[in-house]
């Protein structure tokens, strides 16, 4: 940093952009709510509603790329503040859609509003020194909450005043935080040296995609944050159709899992900071195969035959059950969103926008991907609790090469009879910096710590 911020200037920064992602990322899931009137209206299959759910994200995954370079090159101020205001226009226009056709083109520019993710990343990292990143991107990443804005509120107001008429109040808010972020908001610490820096071609910005972590780091989110949005999306079709349930009420039991998918990311942030990264990537994969497992059980009856005849028994997951399992798999996956986007700013400080960009495209396709593949499982299969067969099988394979990678890692430090830090694992911020740590030891004269056997 160029210039140390006070801790107001800190709080101000944050608190902005933590509210406006937060109305975008309540934008960007729109179609969770109102995509079940429109279907009704037009008859959609589940592939057509799935695939309509999922245009937003795909445009909100793509979006992060060049969003998070323009953020490292002019500062997230008028990046943030312009974003808002084009998806506003977009979001209003949807609303002038007569067909199917048009509807998908609308959702297009209605996902600009999840490229804000990173925009906020940038913007918030370069206002935190280190050690207090992970918090602070910890409370910036509970803007996810604005999903459970979306599920509580809007089948309220759809029933009310119908989907047109929703998708322009939505419309109208996040322009007018559009604009007050623009007047409030400052110009990042980071402004300066961006300014006295030579402009760095696309190539120089995307020279830190050559290494495998950054694409191990994408697949960690494909499924913690990419699973997380299509689920958010997914649950009140998913609700309605297993349970039974009306709009309002699948609407506030998907907020069950959105909320704390989404708060908890600030205990995940600050549980990186003390326990470690790689710690709570393991609590997050774990728990989550668990929970995947046990949610892709469908309702089987079993017939034994006895001695004395036939003996019959069913074995369903009720409402109760799902809820909390649900809500358990939602906990874990905010404390891994927090974890993965820990890493960034400390391994690749003067590319988090370029570097994050990626992780929150590969992440967000997750989103776009996931309920298509949900509808089509379904239309496929006829179980419901296909969606939840797929997101086992990713978050293992995540689980797996997540171990692998670390393990290879084990085995390099011990032939080298050296510590490195593969991923960031202690709360200590100096720490993190290994070839730093060494330095330090040599001009003091002290010899470093021991290595752990």
């Amino acid at each position: 940093m160029t210039t140390t911020p006070t801790r107001s200037q800190q709080y101000r920064a944050l608190g902005l952009s933590t509210f406006s992602f937060t109305l975008c990322f309540a934008v960007w899931t729109i179609f969770s709510i109102i995509g079940i009137r429109i279907a009704e209206d037009l008859a959609l299959s589940d592939t057509q509603l799935g695939l309509l759910m999922a245009t937003p994200i795909l445009t909100g995954s793509i979006s992060r790329l060049f969003l998070g370079i323009w953020t490292d090159r002019y500062g997230g101020r008028w990046v943030f503040g312009v974003l808002m205001l084009t998806t506003a226009l977009c979001v209003y226009l949807l609303t002038f859609a007569t067909s199917y056709a048009m509807l998908l083109v609308g959702a297009l520019g209605v996902g600009l509003a999840g490229g804000s993710f990173i925009v906020g990343v940038a913007y918030t990292a370069a206002w935190f020194e280190p050690k207090r990143q992970g918090t602070a991107l910890g409370i910036f990443g509970a803007g996810n909450v604005g999903s459970a804005v979306t599920n509580f509120g809007a089948p309220f107001l759809l029933v009310a005043f119908g989907w047109e008429q929703t998708a322009q109040i939505y419309a109208t808010v996040l322009a007018v935080m559009g604009v007050l972020f623009i007047i409030l908001a400052k110009e990042d610490p980071l402004a300066a040296k961006r300014r006295g820096e030579e402009a760095k071609s696309f190539m120089e910005q995307m020279e830190p995609l050559r290494e495998l972590r950054v694409w191990r780091f994408a697949l960690y989110y494909f499924f913690v944050f990419g699973a997380f949005v299509a689920l958010a999306l997914w649950l009140p079709h998913y609700l309605i159709g297993v349970y039974g349930l009306d709009i309002r009420t699948a609407g506030m039991i998907a907020a069950l899992y959105t909320i704390p998918a989404s708060l908890f990311r600030i205990l995940g942030g600050w549980l990186s900071d003390r326990y470690g990264a790689r710690r709570v990537m393991y609590w997050t994969f774990i728990a989550s195969v668990i929970c995947t497992f046990l949610l892709s059980y469908p309702p089987t009856e079993y017939i034994i035959h006895g001695i004395d005849g036939d003996i019959r028994f069913t074995l369903t997951t009720t409402l109760p059950l799902f809820i909390a399992l649900i809500f358990t798999l939602g906990f874990f996956m905010s404390l891994g969103k927090a974890a993965v986007y820990k890493h960034i700013p400390v391994y690749y400080p003067l590319h988090v926008g370029a570097v994050g960009g990626v992780v929150g495209m590969i992440g967000g396709l997750g989103g776009f991907i996931l309920p298509l593949a949900f509808g089509v499982l379904n239309d496929i299969t006829g179980i419901w609790q296909s969606s939840f067969m797929l997101m086992f099988v990713i978050v293992a394979a995540a689980l797996i090469w997540m171990h692998y990678a670390i393990r290879i890692a084990e085995r390099q430090e011990w032939g080298a009879n050296q510590e490195q830090t593969d991923l960031p694992e202690l709360s200590t911020p100096h720490l993190f910096y290994p070839l730093t740590r060494a330095r330090d030891h040599q001009d003091t004269g002290t010899p470093p710590p021991p290595r752990k056997p």
